[in-house]
């Protein structure tokens, strides 16, 4: 279990502006996404070190964006203004989270420009919009070397830490951990939160770049 890659919606300049400024920050590259055709939303990749990335996602203006979670949580942060909306954990047997959290497993699809058909299952999409500190848990199906981080030029530039407006307690239960589990990638810094669920969220990520410490 490890960190996957962190959602960011685009602000009102669009997908690939929003993009390609995170990018110039973060001295990484952008590399074209594509539609994903079941959350109507599109996305671009930010591939970064050690098997994560930045994932920017626009809304598409598309019947299914109105009904999938998804889609209607990148609708709502790009109706704010754009920003951090989301977080990732990568999993393994899926099926046990599910069986546990009593959760659905969405399937996920999207077509890289090159052709490559990428698919993942995911857990955790109602939560986007009903207490956004929980993580997506994913899955990824086939080889390694199509997952987006897999693209990375990004040198030393790699994900450091997590600002998380929300309680630990309630994500670690989320995620099956013990109260004595450490993370030894990414440092998660909380922040406490008055009022409902849906005001719990991801507030800031930091980077270490070879430029040195950014945080977004």
């Amino acid at each position: 279990m490890r960190v996957d890659h962190v959602g960011f919606a685009a602000g009102p300049e669009g997908l690939a502006e929003s993009a390609r400024s995170l990018a110039a920050r973060l001295g990484v590259r952008v590399v074209e996404g594509g539609p994903h055709p079941r959350f109507g939303t599109r996305n671009a990749v930010l591939p970064l070190s050690e098997g994560t990335y930045v994932e920017v996602v626009e809304v598409l203006d598309h019947p299914v964006a109105d009904k999938a979670l998804f889609g209607r949580a990148v609708r709502e942060r790009t109706e704010a203004g754009g920003g951090w909306f989301a977080w990732s954990v990568l999993v393994e047997d899926i099926e046990s989270y599910r069986d546990r959290l009593g959760e659905d497993i969405e399937e996920g699809v999207r077509r890289r420009p090159d052709g490559v058909e990428l698919r993942w299952r995911q857990i955790g999409a109602p939560a986007l919009n009903t207490e956004p500190q929980l993580p997506l848990l994913i899955e990824w199906d086939g080889p390694q070397t199509q997952h987006p981080s897999a693209l990375s030029l990004a040198g030393g530039t790699r994900l450091a830490g997590l600002t998380i407006a929300g309680q630990r307690s309630r994500v670690r239960n989320w995620l099956g951990l013990s109260a004595e589990f450490t993370p030894d990638r990414v440092e998660f810094t909380w922040l406490d939160v008055v009022g409902s669920p849906r005001a719990t969220g991801l507030r800031s990520v930091t980077f270490e770049t070879t430029r040195g410490t950014v945080e977004i």
